[in-house]
C-alpha cells in the first residue's frame, strides 16, 4: 500500500522538531515514516527516516535537537533496462524523502530519538548478534516462480523478524537479497494477489520495510549487497535507503550509463570489540557460473580483495560478510534428473583466488554468506574460514536435499578440505551468534517460532555443529 499523508499531530510534531522545538514529541504512528540505524565504514553509525513530509524533521538527541540531512528526494525514474522483458517493467516511482544523520559514538550519549520514536542504540562490542538474509517474497515471471506472499506461513518474514527481535539482538547483520517482488502476480493466482511488484517503494516497502519493521526498531543493522540489488534488479533502492556511505553522484542505478559505478563498490570494516572487525563485500555484480575473459567484474573484485586484505590487517580477527558464499555447497535437480551438487561462487574464487590460493586473508575466521536459500555451515582442514550460510529467512526455499556427507573429493572450491558440514534444508529461520571469547561464539539455529534448531560452535577458523543434518 502507500505511505498515508502525515496526519496533522504528526505534522505538528515535525515542524516543532524542525524549528528546534521542545523534546518532547508526539509518537507517531509506525506507518508513517520508517527509522532505523545502519553501521557503516569504521563502525559509523547513520540514522535514517523515509517519510512523506515536505523537510526532514529533527534527531533528539539526549537533551539536544540535530538536524537530518537529506540523502535523497522523492522521483519517478524513467524505466531502465533490467532482467525481465520490458513488457514486465516498469517505472520506479520513490514517493517519500529520505534522511540521514551520524549518530555519536557508542557510549557518549544515553538516547536518540526521531519525531518520539527511539532509534536502536549501538554497542562498541556486540554480544548477540542475529545473522539472517533473502528475505523478499519471490515474484520472478523470468523464473517462472511466484511465491504466496500473502500467507503467512508460505513468506515468513514478518514472524521470523518479530522472533529475531524477541531474541534481543545488539546487532543485526543482514547477508543481502532484500527485494524479490520484481514481476506482477499472475491473474488468478490468490496466494500473491494484489501484491506490489518492480523496483519503486510500494514494493520494497512490502517486501522490507513493513515486515522487517520490529527488527528494524530492535538493533542496528548491517546491510550487505546481494544480487537482487544489483542495478538491473532493485539498485536503486538499495542506494537510497541501505547502503551506509554518502550516496555519490551517478551511484542510484538510476541511468544505466553509469552502471558500472552503481554495481560496485569498496568493502568496509566495522569493528566489534576484542580486536575483531566484521568486513563487509558488496557482492552483487559476481558471477556465480565464473567470468569471461575482458569482463569488469573480473579485476573490480581483485580490487575489492586487496582492499579486503588491506582492511584486514587492521585487526587479529576478522568475520567477513559477502553474499555469494565462496565455501558452500547448494544443490539443484533437472525435472526428475540426478542431483547436482554447486559449488561456490565461481567469479569470486576466481577473482580472488588468483591473488590468494586460499581466498580469503589469513585472519579472516569466519564468513556469513547468503544467496544459497537454507541454512548451512561448513569448517575446513585446510587454511580456510569457517563459511556459514544464512539464506533461509522468507524467501521461498531451496529444496533440493543435499547429502549428509559430501562424496570423497567433493569440495566448495579448489584446494579446500571439508572437516564438519551441517545444514538445514526446507526451514525457515534465523541464526544468531553469541560472543564467548575474543575468538569465540555460539551459533544457534531459530525456527519460526525462535525455537534452536541447531548448535554450533566457533573456535577460531575451525566450527563444528551438534546435527549434521537438521529434519
Amino acid at each position: 500500500m502507500s505511505l498515508p499523508r502525515l496526519a496533522v499531530p504528526l505534522a505538528a510534531a515535525l515542524l516543532a522538531a524542525l524549528l528546534g522545538g521542545c523534546a518532547a514529541l508526539t509518537p507517531a504512528p509506525v506507518a508513517d515514516f520508517s527509522s532505523y540505524v545502519v553501521l557503516g565504514e569504521n563502525g559509523r553509525a547513520v540514522a535514517r527516516v523515509l517519510i512523506d513530509a515536505p523537510a526532514c524533521p529533527a534527531l533528539q538527541i539526549d537533551q539536544r535537537s540535530v538536524a537530518m540531512r537529506v540523502r535523497s528526494l522523492p522521483a519517478s525514474v524513467a524505466l531502465r533496462p533490467t532482467v525481465s522483458p520490458v513488457a514486465d517493467s516498469k517505472p520506479a516511482v520513490f514517493p517519500l524523502l529520505t534522511c540521514e544523520a551520524e549518530l555519536p559514538a557508542p557510549g557518549s550519549y544515553a538516547s536518540a530519538s526521531v519525531l518520539g520514536r527511539q532509534l536502536p542504540r549501538q554497542s562498541a562490542a556486540p554480544q548477540r548478534i542475529v545473522v539472517l538474509g533473502d528475505t523478499g517474497c519471490r515474484l520472478a515471471d523470468h523464473a517462472q516462480n511466484y511465491q504466496a506472499c500473502n500467507d503467512k506461513d508460505a513468506y515468513p518474514f514478518a514472524r521470523i523478524a518479530a522472533a529475531a527481535a524477541a531474541w534481543k539482538p545488539d546487532l543485526v547483520i543482514h547477508v543481502g537479497d532484500y527485494h524479490y517482488r520484481e514481476n506482477a502476480c499472475p491473474d488468478g493466482n490468490a496466494g500473491c494477489a494484489g501484491s506490489p511488484w518492480g523496483y519503486g517503494w510500494d514494493a520494497w516497502q512490502a517486501d522490507f520495510f513493513n515486515p522487517g519493521a520490529s527488527l528494524l526498531q530492535a538493533a542496528p543493522w548491517i546491510m550487505a549487497r546481494g544480487n537482487h540489488e544489483n542495478c538491473a534488479r532493485a539498485g536503486q533502492g538499495y542506494w537510497r535507503w541501505l547502503d551506509p556511505r554518502p550516496l555519490l553522484p551517478q551511484r542510484d542505478c538510476d541511468d544505466p550509463a553509469n552502471d558500472k559505478l552503481g554495481n560496485y563498490s569498496a568493502p568496509y570494516a566495522v569493528p566489534i570489540g576484542q580486536d575483531t572487525q566484521l568486513l563487509v563485500l558488496d557482492s552483487a555484480s559476481t558471477s556465480w557460473r565464473g567470468f569471461k575473459p575482458g569482463d569488469t567484474g573480473w579485476e573490480q573484485y581483485r580490487d575489492n580483495y586487496r582492499e579486503l586484505a588491506s582492511l584486514a590487517a587492521q585487526a587479529p580477527r576478522n568475520l567477513a560478510v559477502i553474499h555469494h558464499p565462496l565455501l558452500a555447497m547448494g544443490a539443484d535437480r533437472k525435472g526428475d534428473g540426478p542431483i547436482q551438487l554447486l559449488k561456490g561462487d565461481a567469479g569470486l574464487q576466481q577473482s580472488f583466488g588468483s591473488l590468494n590460493p586460499f581466498y580469503l586473508p589469513d585472519n579472516v575466521q569466519t564468513l556469513l554468506s547468503g544467496h544459497v536459500h537454507l541454512w548451512e555451515q561448513m569448517s575446513f582442514s585446510s587454511p580456510h574460514p569457517s563459511q556459514f550460510v544464512s539464506g533461509f529467512s522468507g524467501t521461498a526455499e531451496d529444496i533440493v536435499p543435499l547429502p549428509a556427507r559430501l562424496p570423497d573429493g567433493v569440495t566448495p572450491a579448489p584446494g579446500a578440505v571439508v572437516e564438519a558440514f551441517s545444514h538445514w534444508i526446507d526451514g525457515f529461520g534465523f541464526m544468531t551468534m553469541e560472543r564467548q571469547g575474543a575468538d569465540q561464539w555460539l551459533v544457534q539455529i531459530h525456527d519460526l517460532q525462535g525455537q534452536i534448531r541447531n548448535r554450533c560452535q566457533i573456535t577460531g577458523r575451525h566450527s563444528r555443529c551438534e546435527r549434521d543434518q537438521v529434519k
